[in-house]
């Protein structure tokens, strides 16, 4: 007897495959299927009862959004990330009291693939308030202060001056569990120690099921730690442990030592407390050019030492020197061979206790080491590849089948949220639908089927999809099944050029497919322009091009334009298409 086949026919071409280089590789992205989901309150996370939308009058997430890292997207020069900006793990709680609630921040962001220090002459940028990077999760990096400055009478007041508040000293009791908390747009942040991402990359962090809680490992550190994220001068970030020698992957491992100390009149600092804040320290009169005699309000129960960035000093300015006393510069990071970058780069390091508490200046310092080019985007002006399409966008991925006895067990990847269907077949020509209404847990999928035939294929199509706040704008999108590779809505065209041609001409039209284009391995069927169809139509990362002859007896007025692509088995062609797209004259 010949044994049993059995073969999964996936719905959705596989993905592009990613670049050897860690801008773009390092972003997590096998989450992006799943919920954003919450704890309210203390009582919640006790009970474990998490939501996936949430109300407080001021952030509203009245549907579901996916978490983290939606696209990925890259040129030559430049990555660009999608993402939500709401992290993979249950967020909250935050203290009582706490006004603010995390929402989808709909964020298209670009980092540098070569980044540069700032020309000749030119000062360094400091950082300012809001996002300074992301972290590989899609959440955002926030630099250390709270926003909140001394202005010669009080510090209860917004904006930046010589003597910044501290978040972490300051805001740290409304951090939930993974060290985050978000300001009132609803951007959830990290300003220290992004401990649950780090615990999601296996760095040294474990995590209390009981307590729902994370601490640093007390085991002994066994490798270096990963890239978290990406600093907006392109620089990256790493967790707290390196090689002991920046330059010598043999040297072995090592918590990295911040090159800051507080201003206590210890390791050669001046003694605030006694002396008084009369001085800015050194490095912040070289960043902010005030001559260092700004003064900031004795130290007090009110105002305690460490309440302002500027009560720290950087150790390089008092004859110690990085790579023997300590081990990161005033930006909080050094030259150094990594993992990821054997012949070196320059990369910025978390700063921690040994017990893992943040120190200064914690992620980065007041200032970016190289050029900052990186930002936030609307549209995108090059032709770039889709490295990465996730949640409702994500491909469908088989796990190898299970066969016991005669029944076989499916497992697949799958988006929450969706409704999947299985269709067998015996000669790859006639399919029955073996099983309908197959719903994810999570990110994943399963179902057990008999399995009677001794050669038999199975195919997996998705065919709903719920209601869904989209990554890509503030409005939401509603799913329901069949519409289209980004679910919930008619797939549209974003954008036509030229926009209109004369009759008895040949025009090449490029259309923008947008933010719900399929996966860039998936290429058009056809394109038609009214009910001319198109010659030489081809894809080139979001956009498709396509040739019309515009017959000389043609209809004068405004048409649409359409490019139809094949759909996931079962389920037909999916059409994006442009009302009125089009005008010929």
């Amino acid at each position: 007897m010949k044994p049993n086949r059995l073969l999964a026919l996936l719905s959705i071409t596989t993905w592009v495959a990613q670049a050897s280089d860690p801008h773009i590789d390092s972003w997590i992205t096998s989450r992006s299927g799943a919920y954003a989901r919450i704890y309210t309150n203390a009582a919640a996370q006790t009970a474990r009862q998490s939501v996936t939308t949430w109300n407080n009058g001021s952030q509203t997430q009245s549907l579901p959004a996916y978490s983290g890292v939606q696209e990925i997207d890259s040129s030559a020069d430049w990555v660009y990330l999608r993402t939500t900006g709401l992290g993979f793990h249950i967020m909250g709680p935050w203290s009582v009291g706490f006004p603010n609630l995390p929402a989808n921040q709909h964020v298209y962001y670009r980092f540098p693939r070569n980044p540069s220090l700032p020309s000749s002459g030119s000062s360094k940028t400091l950082t300012g308030n809001g996002t300074i990077g992301f972290f590989v999760d899609g959440v955002a990096m926030f630099d250390s202060r709270d926003a909140h400055y001394w202005n010669g009478t009080t510090d209860d007041v917004g904006g930046t001056g010589d003597w910044n508040r501290e978040a972490y000293v300051n805001e740290g009791a409304t951090f939930d569990p993974a060290y985050a908390h978000q300001e009132n747009t609803g951007t959830y942040h990290y300003h220290a120690n992004p401990v649950a991402l780090r615990y999601l990359l296996g760095d040294h962090v474990e995590f209390n099921t009981s307590t729902q809680t994370y601490s640093e490992s007390t085991n002994p550190v066994t490798a270096h730690s990963p890239i978290l994220g990406w600093v907006s001068d392109g620089f990256p970030i790493y967790g707290p442990y390196a090689y002991a020698n920046a330059t010598n992957p043999a040297s072995g491992l090592k918590r990295m030592v911040s090159g800051y100390h507080i201003r206590n009149g210890e390791q050669g600092t001046d003694n605030l407390t006694s002396v008084g804040r009369k001085a800015l320290p050194a490095w912040a009169t070289r960043l902010y050019g005030s001559g260092g005699t700004t003064t900031g309000p004795d130290v007090s129960t009110t105002y305690p030492l460490g309440r302002y960035m500027e009560d720290n000093a950087y150790l390089g300015d008092l004859g110690f020197k990085q790579g023997q006393d300590f081990d990161l510069d005033e930006y909080n990071g050094r030259y150094c061979v990594t993992p990821e970058f054997p012949q070196g780069t320059y990369a910025y390091f978390v700063s921690i206790a040994a017990d893992g508490t943040p120190v200064f200046p914690y992620n980065i310092g007041r200032a970016f080491y190289g050029a900052v080019t990186a930002g936030r985007v609307t549209t995108v002006s090059e032709t770039v590849t889709t490295n990465f399409l996730g949640g409702p966008d994500s491909s469908v991925t088989l796990t190898n089948p299970v066969l016991t006895n005669s029944s076989v067990t499916l497992v697949w990847s799958a988006v929450e949220g969706g409704t999947y269907q299985v269709d067998s077949t015996t000669d790859l020509k006639h399919w029955t639908t073996q099983t309908t209404g197959v719903t994810p847990t999570g990110n994943e999928a399963e179902t057990t089927t008999a399995l009677s035939d001794l050669a038999k294929f199975f195919r997996v199509s998705q065919t709903a999809l719920a209601s869904y706040d989209s990554v890509t704008n503030s409005s939401s999108n509603s799913g329901g099944g069949g519409g289209g590779p980004g679910g919930g809505g008619n797939p549209t065209l974003s954008s036509v050029t030229p926009t209109s041609g004369n009759r008895g001409t040949q025009v090449t039209l490029t259309m923008g497919l947008g933010a719900m284009a399929p996966p860039a391995a998936v290429h058009p069927t056809s394109a038609t322009l009214g009910t001319i169809a198109g010659t030489s139509v081809s894809r080139s990362g979001s956009n498709v091009t396509a040739t019309f002859n515009i017959p000389s007896t043609a209809t004068p007025g405004a048409v649409t334009v359409s490019v139809v692509f094949p759909g996931p088995p079962g389920m037909g062609d999916v059409t994006f298409s442009l009302t009125n797209g089009f005008t010929i004259k």
